[in-house]
């Protein structure tokens, strides 16, 4: 396998590799998903009429700042609004004398029983009075915390990188399209440049006013990246078929000759000079000016299409 072939396999191995990647995609949402719902429950508040003095019993099942959701024994949530009036206490014991011990709003944490007594405000939120707790609970509350946070943050970090690599698959995706249409195009060549060049009667000599447009054309194509040049010569008919086969392809290699010695453009770069004799006119050959026109070279500058895909010149027209 040459080294051109193993370019152009690169990238179908490439779109190999995004598959099997964006294959397994769905999986590991699914299971993110599944993992997100199982630390953060989907909860559906209960709203409190305005005004309204309520007393409640449930468990914390999430934590914001000011506030916290609650669910009781009939899996009805509320959501309770914590003020800086907001009496947070543990229960008394025989020890405390009735006196509870008081805690800062902080420590009511998910998993925790509290009673939590207030009124309803015009959001439907329990504005809370007053939090009860016991401390065997809190303790548990502080465990059960203690191990899930670092996972549900695990799990945001996991998040995090799996928008990452869903940005990088869609850009991956797009750079293996532009790849694949550029390897489709190899074959596909656009015209930037072109000159007709005349020659007298039976003969293959460049003219002064010739040079000076193969002079004007190689400035154009040295500029350029990326390019070929076709060369076809051609003859009137005043001659034999099998000599005017001859003599085209002769004009053809003079052409090529002087922009290969006179402009060092390499060889490489020219595509195998074709000689068409007669059989390519472009004007009557019963004329002399007509002979004048079909005694001619077509010389194009071609941009590969697949290589010079942005390039800042715009190419003329398909070939």
């Amino acid at each position: 396998m040459n080294v051109i072939e193993m370019k152009r396999l690169r990238p179908f191995a490439l779109l190999c590799g995004l598959a099997l990647f964006l294959a397994a995609m769905p999986m590991v949402f699914a299971q993110q998903t599944t993992a997100k719902n199982t630390l953060k429950p989907t909860v559906n508040i209960q709203s409190i009429p305005n005004g309204a003095k309520v007393r409640f019993r449930g468990v914390v099942i999430t934590r914001d700042a000011d506030t916290f959701t609650m669910r009781d024994r009939n899996r009805t949530d509320y959501q309770v609004l914590l003020t800086g009036n907001t009496s947070v206490k543990s229960n008394g014991g025989i020890l405390r004398l009735g006196f509870g011990r008081k805690y800062p709003v902080a420590d009511i944490l998910r998993g925790l029983i509290v009673e939590v007594e207030g009124r309803g405000n015009s959001q439907g939120q329990l504005v809370a009075d007053k939090v009860r707790f016991n401390e065997t609970d809190l303790r548990a509350a502080i465990t059960t915390d203690t191990r899930v946070n670092p996972v549900e943050e695990n799990q945001e970090r996991l998040s995090g990188q799996m928008d990452e690599l869903a940005t990088i698959a869609a850009e991956t995706r797009n750079e293996v399209r532009a790849a694949s249409e550029r390897i489709s195009s190899l074959d596909d060549y656009d015209v930037q440049e072109s000159a007709t060049v005349n020659f007298r009667v039976n003969s293959a000599i460049l003219l002064p006013e010739a040079r000076r447009q193969l002079d004007t054309l190689a400035q154009k194509a040295l500029s350029a990246k990326w390019y070929m040049i076709e060369v076809g010569g051609h003859a009137d008919a005043s001659g034999s078929e099998a000599r005017n086969f001859v003599l085209s392809r002769q004009r053809a290699e003079a052409v090529i000759q002087y922009l290969a010695v006179t402009h060092k453009i390499p060889v490489r770069r020219f595509v195998t000079p074709m000689g068409y004799g007669e059989t390519d006119s472009v004007a009557d050959n019963k004329t002399s000016s007509g002979r004048a026109q079909n005694r001619r070279v077509e010389v194009k500058v071609l941009l590969n299409r697949g290589m010079s895909q942005g390039a800042s010149t715009p190419p003329a027209t398909k070939q």
